[in-house]
């Protein structure tokens, strides 16, 4: 028989842990969690700061890509000396005011045709055509009607091509209207929504049968682009609250639109023409102007969809920069996703480019130029 001690000792053995050691072990277990839940959140929050970050450069690039194209098309088909910055009606109630390939909105201004996007952040607008016969500008032989317009070439139109009838002698002020074709032109060019009192001499713009009158602008966060073709984009009811219909979204996450001018301020013999020397939100106003305004300068500033939160981070006043100082990037009354965060809590990314506007050379150096 085994001695009782001995017997005493493997019944306590087989008792198991004791409660004192269950309750050390759920401590170290609950702080072992503790710590991994503490580590995980601090691994979540880098990774979705990093992941957002990734998004907003993904979104400015292809923001920036697209508007880059609509700019690097602008003024074809319109690129008629007397028709820059004249006012074209486009149907009844609707009328653009000063067409020119690329219009500045600057941010604050008094009273511009367009609602105003967010604060801080400019408006452009783009106008393109896409006609595809060999003649954009064609010149009268005869006079025009309402229904009929005689030009040189009237094979080059087609049905539903869009056209701006252009007098030799600038109207002051210059008001002209967008007809379209309205059949397959025979000996001249048939049209609705024409107008008299066009003779020989002048000239008839072809845009093509879908013409593209852009604006874009910043709303709330969001680059919105509205087609002044199909909509009425100075409808101030269609900008706030905002019809996506109307103002429809290009890309996410973008807080801000910059633009400048690159304009020829030299005078003619001086050194070669068509030199972009001056970079200013400087609308011209006249023709000769315009001919000078030979480049865009364009800034879109994309933020992250998440603020960054990891520990220890120091947000910083100070709000990015891009190449037109003199127009700087303001983010102080930009709109947040959250109430929670300030526009210091999240990661910014500018995307910025010079286009030149190849379209506007085609009328060359005109006298007193």
């Amino acid at each position: 028989m085994l001695p009782r001690s001995y017997r005493q000792q493997r019944i306590s053995r087989a008792r198991g842990f004791s409660l004192i050691e269950i309750v050390v072990a759920m401590i170290i277990g609950l702080l072992s969690m503790i710590i991994i839940m503490q580590v995980l959140g601090v691994f979540q929050n880098q990774k979705q700061a990093t992941s957002t970050g990734n998004d907003a450069t993904t979104n400015g690039s292809i923001a920036l890509n697209g508007l880059q194209r609509d700019l690097q098309q602008s003024g074809y088909g319109i690129s008629t000396f007397n028709l820059l910055g004249c006012n074209v009606l486009l149907r009844t109630g609707v009328t653009v005011t000063g067409l020119a390939p690329v219009t500045i909105y600057p941010a604050g201004m008094a009273s511009p045709p367009i609602p105003a996007g967010d604060a801080n952040s400019d408006m452009l607008m783009v106008v393109y055509g896409n006609a595809s016969g060999a003649v954009i500008n064609d010149l009268f032989t005869g006079a025009s009607t309402a229904l009929a317009y005689p030009v040189q070439t009237p094979a080059a139109f087609t049905a539903l091509d869009q056209v701006i009838g252009v007098p030799q002698a600038r109207p002051a002020p210059c008001n002209l209207t967008l007809a379209q074709v309205s059949s397959t032109p025979a000996s001249s060019v048939p049209v609705t929504g024409g107008v008299g009192g066009l003779f020989i001499g002048d000239t008839l713009a072809n845009l093509g049968a879908s013409p593209k009158i852009r604006i874009y602008a910043v709303r709330n966060g969001n680059l919105t682009m509205c087609d002044y073709t199909v909509s009425k984009c100075d409808d101030t009811s269609k900008a706030s609250p905002l019809d996506s219909t109307v103002w429809v979204p290009v890309a996410s996450n973008i807080v801000s639109l910059k633009a400048q001018y690159g304009r020829d301020t030299t005078p003619l013999g001086t050194k070669a023409f068509y030199l972009a020397d001056t970079y200013d939100q400087t609308t011209p106003t006249t023709q000769c102007g315009w001919l000078r305004a030979l480049a865009v300068r364009i800034a879109l500033v994309a933020r992250s969809a998440q603020p960054d939160t990891k520990s220890g981070y120091v947000p910083t006043p100070v709000a990015p920069t891009w190449a037109g100082t003199a127009n700087p990037i303001v983010l102080t009354a930009t709109p947040m996703p959250s109430a929670n965060f300030t526009w210091q809590n999240y990661r910014y990314k500018v995307f910025q480019t010079i286009v030149p506007l190849r379209n506007i050379t085609w009328n060359g150096v005109q006298p007193g130029c």
